[in-house]
Formats: structure tokens, sequence, C-alpha cells
């Protein structure tokens, strides 16, 4: 089971398979790097436009001690009003058996509920929150002004996920203490509307974690409670 913190902070870090935690980043070369420009200008163009975005999801952490993987499924939520951004995932089960928990982002505060023992955990971002929002924007909306400021960008090609052609991006955080927790970060995706379609994040000593996105839905209206917990009366505020 993967640490509460760790994971919201993966959460919040653009929720976020099975490859070795090995660098594979790459220096774009002249020959690409107009392919990138392009990628980047797209990006700036999709993010003027997007509202908001639901997906059904597959999150991974694998573990390479002891080689075993951690898989939780459900549904995340993305929406942007005002410059805002604020999201919401609705974790149904872990390693198949049925585990609801939610975890919530809005206004420099994330949330984790566990309904089964009514703990709900909030860790507030604090001066951290615009690098927080920066990077919780990773893959659904965000800008790729926004994307280069915060990694050094590389573009490793194109591949085609379910029917949509997605571009493939290698990004090395610029910040230090980012860089000690996640070496390197691979996302696959669609450039014209700012949609990871997947993302993995690598971890020293060989461990990473996947997202997968399936059922896309963009820019469809998302009921506002979506954003809210239901607290369980007796639930204990940590």
């Amino acid at each position: 089971m993967v640490h509460v913190g760790k994971m919201i902070s993966l959460f919040c870090l653009g929720t976020l398979f099975l490859l070795p935690g090995q660098s594979s980043a790459q220096t774009s070369s002249p020959a690409n790097s107009a392919d990138l420009q392009k990628v980047i200008t797209q990006l700036n163009a999709a993010a003027s436009k997007f509202l908001s975005a639901q997906a059904d999801f597959t999150w991974d952490q694998y573990q390479a001690v002891v080689e075993e993987h951690d898989v939780q499924t459900g549904t995340i939520y993305y929406e942007r009003k005002k410059g805002v951004t604020r999201t919401a995932a609705y974790i149904k089960d872990d390693n198949g058996n049925p585990a609801p928990k939610t975890v919530v982002y809005d206004n420099g505060e994330a949330q984790y509920y566990v309904p089964s023992i009514k703990q709900l955990t909030v860790i507030r971002a604090g001066a951290n929150k615009g690098q927080w929002e920066s990077f919780l924007t990773l893959g659904f909306g965000g800008s790729g002004a926004d994307l280069q400021a915060n990694w050094k960008v590389s573009l490793l090609g194109t591949d085609n996920i379910n029917g949509v052609s997605v571009a493939k991006l290698d990004l090395v955080p610029l910040q230090q203490k980012v860089l000690d927790m996640f070496p390197h970060v691979t996302i696959w995706i669609d450039p014209t509307q700012g949609i990871s379609y997947k993302q993995i994040f690598y971890e020293p000593g060989g461990d990473n974690r996947t997202a997968t996105y399936k059922n896309i839905r963009y820019n469809q209206p998302v009921a506002s409670d979506i954003f809210e917990i239901k607290k369980a009366p007796g639930t204990v505020v940590k």
C-alpha cells in the first residue's frame, strides 16, 4: 500500500508500468526541435480552451525490491474555472478488492478520505501551492509554457493510443526536490486537447508508478459536488 502522504504527492504531481527505473530521457536534436515546438504551441492553444476532463484511471505502483504491484482503479475529474484548477479522484478498488477512497485537491488543499475507517487526512500546499498546481495540470489542461517552466522537455516521438495520435514526451524536473523524487517522467499526451492518456513516474531505486486513462470525456459539465468530500458522522480529521 502506498503511504498516504506519498499517494497525495503523486496525485498532485499529475497523477500519474512495468519498466525499469532507468532514465530514458533524451536531448532534443536540431532535427526534432521544430516538432517539439509544434507540440508546445499546440499545448498552449489547448490550455486556453480547457474547461474540464473526466476519465477512468488505473494507477499501478511498482515496488522493485519485492517485485509487487499495487493497482488502484477509479474515476478522475478535472475542472478549470477563472484560471483555477481543481480535481477529484474516486478510487473504487485496490488490487481487485472494493476499497472506496477519495482524493480531492481544491485551492491549495489536498484531502484523502477513507470511509471504511472514517478518516480524513488533510495536507495543505502552503508556499508550494503554485508548484502543486503546475504539476496538477501535468497532462490535463496545462500549457506548453508551464511544462517548459518546470521540466526539461524532450520529444520521443508519437504513438497511437485508442485511435488517438499522441506525443510521447520525456520530462526531467528542473527543481531539485522534485528530481530527488522522480528522476524523470514520461507522458503520452494529445496536444490538440491537452489530455494525457498515459504517464510513468520513475522513482529512485527502480520503483515506478504508471497512470493510464480511458473513456475520456473532454469539456463536459462536471457536477459541483464532485469536488466535495461527503464525510460520514464520526469521521476523524488528521
